[in-house]
């Protein structure tokens, strides 16, 4: 974990269902190393100002050189709300490092999405693409309103296979309706419980990355623990991301 102070370089709503992109840049006090440690699936816990809690985001990009940050998140609260206000030049205060993120493994990966848990998964794919791995990359969303990183995934040469609950963009129904014609061998994934839970009971090894409310978010305050098969453990210091295997569900 580290700790340092980065400025927002762009803050804008990219989606109609109350979607922003947030682009953060480290100032000459966040420490240097943060950008060679970032692993895909780790998070950052941001201060907000007027808020105790500090509120989890997890990382959709990162660039090295341009020593940046790249946050989609959702505006579901007071502090998600006051977030989407900051304006360009506004410091903020993040940990950065947090959690266990992805390992790679398997050569037809499958990376799951569920509204704002597909953009770790951008990270991801680049990863996997660096390797010579292409990735296939599925998302679900409530309705086209809601959908997001079209063009990002484009960009990397990746199609992105899309359902909606409505029909309204993609395949009617949820995820599983579109990767049940997918050829994968490792699930990759990150969204809702229902859609995690409904993954993990496919015959292909998976690591899925939980959400829980948080306190501290480096495994302190204990507060975001979830049931394991090894006991309980704490999403924020031993997760998110966990075998399939592992999770209880």
């Amino acid at each position: 974990m580290n700790k340092g102070t980065y400025t927002v370089v762009s803050n804008e709503r990219i989606a109609a269902a109350g979607i922003w992109k947030m682009i953060l840049r480290a100032t000459s006090s966040g420490p240097a190393s943060d950008f060679d440690d970032f692993r895909p699936g780790q998070f950052v816990n941001l201060a907000l100002k007027g808020h105790y809690l500090r509120r989890p985001i997890s990382v959709c990009d990162w660039d090295c050189g341009g020593r940046t940050l790249t946050l989609v998140y959702r505006v579901v609260g007071a502090g998600t709300k006051d977030m989407s206000c900051y304006t360009v030049g506004t410091e903020m205060d993040v940990l950065t490092g947090l959690g266990n993120g992805f390992t790679l493994e398997g050569r037809k990966p499958l990376l799951v999405g569920g509204g704002v848990g597909l953009p770790p998964m951008l990270a991801l794919a680049k990863a996997f693409l660096e390797r010579g791995i292409r990735p296939i990359v599925a998302a679900g969303f409530a309705d086209k309103d809601a959908v997001i990183l079209e063009k990002e995934f484009a960009g990397l040469g990746l199609g992105l296979h899309i359902a909606t609950m409505d029909g309204s963009a993609g395949a009617k129904g949820t995820v599983m309706n579109v990767i049940d014609r997918l050829d994968y061998d490792y699930i990759y994934a990150c969204g809702p419980k229902p859609m995690l839970k409904a993954l993990s009971t496919l015959e292909v090894p998976a690591q899925l990355s939980v959400e829980e409310r948080m306190g501290c978010g480096y495994g302190v305050c204990m507060g975001c623990t979830c049931k394991t098969a090894d006991g309980f453990k704490r999403v924020c210091k031993d997760g998110p991301v966990f075998k399939k295997e592992v999770l209880v569900w």
